[in-house]
């Protein structure tokens, strides 16, 4: 018979996709010997079955009877006894850490008459009926589906009616009117009682914190964070210990360093007289864990003890939530901490320095999306002008946007291009699609270990938390600080670095490692002084000595080329030429498209030439030495022409008002109409553009071979490749190979020097993937252009279609994340497979790299390593990012742990 309950005892944190992060965890910590609550855990398989059929696996009910029945033993009282009754809290706990976004409901086993046994004594009557408010408010939002609003709209009025500051001022009579008003809010809401009996409640909040794994937000969770749908929650059921019982006890959550900085040291927020939600809802301010130290020295001592062998043991920063109950500490959490940017790369080095992991291991703990984070700007200044509220630095970076008071509002303004700041007195789960949407969050409560903090840092996403000074009314959308009020819509300029906040747009500069990467990766004497600097510099030069994938850059400038240089691209694997025909050059492609008979087109394209070898000039001098891939025209030339309407209005305006028309215009509407194609992205362009124009190839295979031969004379190392875009069949490479090998010869003959330039193309079409042991008969070398190779394999624009669909599909799980992102393995990546496979096959020194956006996608670049490419080609500013990745993709090829 399947296995679906656990007792910690018999679990380990290498249960995790069983037991679910936390369960694991809780498990392993009762095998350290650390005061854990009693529990069990129901599986993440259990969860899966019911969310499958609507219907709890048979034998579920029995076995948490079971294990209930050695709880109810172990604790000498039973669920639901009058006297002193047990209680239970139920939390979900998934393989990946989700935070705030599933249920929890604690006091499980409270009901009208346990309630008075448990307040059998006058000090204990206040706590009895705060731990039954709190049961029936969870319960009644969370299982029976009353909105959380109606709860605290009651609790408000109460508070306000007996002035009532915060909740810990709330006395038993209040405390048990509230009880009464939400169990009434409960039968009217839903036409249910609250269930008295307390094995009901415990099997229906197990089934709800299943069915929570599917709501709303955790759902945009999943997909924001890339957490596979079908993993489901695991159940963790504890026997209740209690903060809330008086001074003498408390809540809090602590981390071994700091999640922000990365600085050693403890650090974190206790609550006296709360529970844990208490402390991460943020609905009160919290205290810093420091001052545990003068109110109970004994727990604080024992707590720093225990995080000390928790980071020694997972060797990572840990993150622990714990319950003091009159003196006695519990572990009730801990799991490896959500970290920003800033703090990954510096802990990743400390802990390399204090000898728990090695160099690659310290690679392994860091990622791509971090260090871009690390490389936005920050603000120009960060003295005290224009501030006007100061809180938690919770998380790091620089934010400007328009200040919104709800989720909708956010998610409304970012979806018409507008960037916004989210400010609530503290934000709650259902806030996530805000938090989504906003460039920063400010909470005028919490610390950094509250809701809004913990998400922000997990997001990437700044955050100040916690600033007093701000009064926040949501009813009349403003808030006011510092004697000044700031109405929605107001731009504001959000630190999350010194936790200030300031009116106005404040000007940005570049971060200190943005610098770093422009000054060429060297670690001056000034960039020492820079901490997050010092990690970076580590972890990259560990990542350029065990990648085998090489990077370059795309870059169709000198400028471009000279910064993707600096930022360590070993060559460029993608020079567009078309961008050297715009600007003030677009009269002399009109010429030559227009031209009437070769000589016309001859004149244009010898105009054009010295142009072209200038520009390839300056290139290849930037990447000296390195090898430098240049594309053949690919757009079609209508691209290069004036707008078709605008041409037909213009034209029209003048008949309308007697004007001669401009022959020049007439000649263009005409040559567009005739360029007209239904589809242009699938019509005359790439090779077909110079299988068809006349000295089109020849024209810019003479420029890159005369500036090979200019620098050469120089005394450079000019390493130019040419590439061949939109092959099809490997009898178009074979022409258009003709005609590059002539002209070749043709300078090479009139210079005196040879000029020998490898030949390749792009794979950017399905054919030419399933052909490519063909193709690879007449090319060096391949590249793969997965952007044309994503649209033409799905079958869509990618101009038209995300804007159109891709929520909608996002939403509905066609696929997990844009296939324009993040190569899509199973379809475009096995077309990629085929093609390294055979082309490889045919020719074993075919070197093969890849030169669309993905090349600098994080998760890409491991498929590229896994499918055996040479090299990924991407943006000059997107270098770094590969180069780390490509390390780490190494290091997961063999083995060693590559997760950030």
């Amino acid at each position: 018979m399947t296995t679906y309950v656990y007792d910690f005892s018999e679990g380990g944190r290498d249960m995790a996709g069983l037991l679910g992060g936390k369960g694991a965890n809780l498990a392993e910590m009762a095998r350290m010997g650390l005061p854990v609550p009693p529990g069990f855990t129901v599986t993440t398989e259990a969860c899966r079955i019911f969310l499958a059929t609507g219907q709890a696996p048979d034998g579920l009910d029995r076995q948490i009877g079971e294990h209930l029945a050695a709880l109810e033993r172990a604790a000498g009282k039973r669920l639901g006894q009058v006297d002193d009754p047990l209680l239970l809290s139920v939390r979900s706990g998934a393989r990946f850490s989700m935070p705030g976004m599933m249920e929890t409901i604690l006091d499980i086993g409270l009901n009208d008459l346990s309630v008075l046994g448990l307040a059998k004594t006058p000090e204990r009557e206040r706590f009895a009926w705060d731990s039954y408010r709190r049961l029936v408010q969870m319960f009644g939002s969370t299982v029976m589906g009353v909105d959380s609003s109606h709860f605290e709209a009651a609790l408000a009025v109460v508070k306000q009616q007996h002035s009532r500051g915060d909740d810990t001022q709330l006395d038993t009579c209040d405390l048990i009117r509230i009880v009464e008003t939400f169990k009434d809010l409960i039968h009217e809401r839903t036409g249910e009682e609250f269930p008295q009996d307390p094995a009901e409640q415990l099997r229906r909040a197990v089934l709800a914190v299943f069915t929570s794994w599917n709501g709303e937000r955790a759902r945009l969770y999943r997909r924001r964070e890339h957490i596979p749908d079908d993993l489901g929650t695991a159940v963790n059921i504890q026997t209740m210990v209690f903060g809330n019982l008086g001074p003498d006890s408390g809540s809090g959550v602590a981390f071994t360093r700091d999640p922000a900085t990365g600085r050693p040291g403890v650090y974190g927020d206790y609550l006296p007289n709360a529970q844990g939600e208490d402390v991460v809802a943020g609905i009160r301010n919290t205290l810093p864990l420091q001052d545990l130290a003068g109110l109970d020295p004994a727990s604080s001592a024992r707590l720093r003890g225990y995080m000390d062998r928790l980071e020694a043991h997972y060797r990572d920063l840990c993150d622990v939530e714990f319950t003091i109950e009159r003196g006695t500490l519990w572990m009730l959490q801990t799991r490896v901490g959500k970290r920003t940017a800033q703090a990954a790369f510096a802990i990743a080095s400390q802990l390399a320095d204090e000898g728990l992991i090695s160099e690659r291991e310290a690679l392994g703990r860091v990622g791509g999306e971090a260090l871009a984070r690390l490389m936005f700007p920050r603000f120009a200044t960060t003295d005290s002008s224009g501030v006007i509220a100061r809180g938690v630095p919770a998380s790091p970076g620089a934010a400007v946007g328009a200040v919104v008071f709800d989720s909708a509002e956010a998610v409304r303004r970012a979806a018409s291009g507008e960037k916004v700041v989210l400010v609530r007195q503290e934000t709650t789960p259902d806030d996530l699609p805000g938090m989504v949407a906003a460039q920063a969050v400010l909470t005028s409560r919490g610390g950094k270990t509250s809701h809004a903090a913990v998400v922000a840092r997990g997001m990437g996403k700044v955050c100040v938390c916690g600033a007093e000074g701000i009064v926040v009314d949501t009813r009349e959308r403003r808030f006011s600080a510092g004697g000044v009020t700031v109405p929605e819509g107001t731009v504001v300029s959000v630190d999350g670095s010194e936790g200030v906040v300031r009116l106005g747009s404040v000007p940005l500069v570049d971060s200190d490692v943005m610098r770093y990467f422009e000054e060429g990766g060297v670690l001056s004497a000034d960039a020492t002084a820079r901490q997050p600097v010092r990690g970076v510099h580590r972890l990259m030069q560990q990542a350029d000595a065990v990648r085998r994938l090489e990077v370059r850059a795309n870059a169709d400038t000198p400028e471009d080329a000279a910064r993707a240089r600096r930022f360590g691209a070993r060559g460029i694997g993608l020079c567009r030429t078309e961008h050297m025909f715009l600007g003030d050059r677009r009269p002399l492609v009109e010429a030559m498209i227009l031209a009437h008979g070769d000589t016309e087109r001859e004149a244009a394209l010898a105009a054009l030439l010295p142009l072209q070898r200038q520009d390839f000039t300056g290139i290849l001098e930037a990447m000296d030495g390195l090898p430098v891939t240049v594309r053949l025209l690919d757009p079609p030339l209508h691209e290069f022409l004036p707008d078709r309407t605008e041409l037909a209005v213009r034209l029209a305006r003048g008949e309308a008002l007697g004007t001669p028309a401009d022959p020049h215009d007439s000649e263009l509407l005409s040559a567009v109409t005739r360029m007209h194609e239904e589809n242009p992205m699938l019509g005359l362009r790439g090779v077909r553009l110079g299988l068809v124009v006349p000295g089109l190839v020849a024209m810019q295979v003479r420029a890159l071979a005369e500036a090979v031969v200019a620098r050469r004379r120089a005394g450079g190392d000019p390493r130019a490749e040419i590439m061949v875009p939109l092959v099809d069949a490997v009898e178009e490479l074979h022409l258009v190979r003709e005609e590059v090998d002539r002209v070749l010869a043709q300078v090479s003959q009139e210079t005196g020097v040879d000029v020998t330039c490898p030949v390749g193309t792009m794979i950017e079409l399905p054919r030419a993937a399933l052909t490519a042991g063909r193709i690879a008969k007449e090319a060096a070398f391949f590249s793969f252009g997965t952007n044309d190779l994503t649209q033409t394999t799905w079958g869509f624009s990618r101009d038209d279609v995300e804007a159109a669909f891709f929520s909608a599909y996002l939403d509905k799980g066609v696929f997990p994340v844009s296939p324009f992102e993040t190569i899509d393995r199973e379809g475009v990546g096995r077309l990629v497979r085929i093609a390294v496979e055979e082309g490889r096959a045919a020719r074993p020194d075919l070197k093969i790299g890849v030169c669309g956006e993905h090349g600098g996608d994080p998760a890409s670049v491991h498929f590229f390593h896994q499918a055996g490419l040479d090299y990924v080609s991407c943006s000059p500013f997107r270098v770094p990012v590969a180069r780390l990745e490509a390390g780490r993709a190494a290091l997961e090829a063999n083995g060693t742990d590559a997760s950030a």
